[in-house]
């Protein structure tokens, strides 16, 4: 059975990243995670160098983007046009910042695709994950990436019964477009968020969640009004 809600057509307007190729021949996003290192490898030795420069062997950084000297940038990455990376980000390697988008003070990203304009701005831990256009998290708020008993990743819909297994140890969440993320809140191993998709403060959210809905607690998720959209 396949998971329509899990699917990147229904989380991703791939006109809004650098990486919109990679996407391509695959039907679920977590698909990408074992590829994005080797991508931007390819993908920074393609870049136009007019408006990239390559800082360091596999770190390619926008001519146009802010990055603070006390952030750490990790082989391989590319940090997109008008980006910002703030004071003290730790940014591992294997990661994609997108135009405009913003990593803030301490937070660290690792594996990770950021959509354009995504803001990750306050004590944010990101990994493999892949975050939709305008996707906000809180201040403190985390992707959780590897489960405590260390077993291989599902995705669970239990809304519609469904579950695929993934096969990765280590898979954090996939935000769609436009997902806010409250503040503290934690996203456990194989998290899916549906695009417009709100999640409250200090939530522990796990499996999938619709597109166009409020995640209040594991038993409480409400459709958004037409208003709230």
């Amino acid at each position: 059975m396949e998971m329509e809600s899990a699917k990147i057509t229904n989380l991703y307007d791939l006109e809004k990243t650098i990486a919109a190729e990679l996407f391509e021949g695959k039907t679920y996003p977590w698909e990408l995670l074992p590829q994005i290192g080797e991508f931007i490898i390819s993908l920074g030795e393609r870049l136009d160098k007019s408006v990239y420069e390559e800082r360091e062997s596999h770190v390619w950084v926008a001519k146009s983007a802010k990055v603070f000297d006390s952030a750490y940038l990790g082989a391989p990455c590319i940090i997109d046009e008008e980006a910002e990376v703030r004071q003290c980000a730790f940014i591992r390697g294997n990661a994609i910042v997108g135009k405009g988008a913003v990593v803030g003070n301490s937070t660290e990203l690792k594996n990770v695709i950021l959509f354009d304009k995504v803001q990750v701005p306050h004590y944010n831990y990101v990994g493999d994950s892949i975050l939709g256009y305008l996707a906000h998290m809180g201040a403190g708020s985390i992707t959780s990436n590897v489960k405590s008993d260390k077993t291989l990743v599902a995705v669970k819909d239990r809304l519609h019964s469904c579950e695929i297994e993934t096969g990765l140890k280590k898979f954090g969440a996939m935000l769609g477009d436009r997902v806010e993320v409250g503040c503290n809140s934690v996203l456990n191993p194989g998290t899916v968020i549906g695009r417009n998709s709100n999640v409250y403060p200090l939530s522990s959210v796990r499996g999938v969640i619709p597109e166009g809905h409020i995640y209040k607690s594991g038993a409480d998720i409400v459709k958004k009004s037409t208003a709230d959209m």
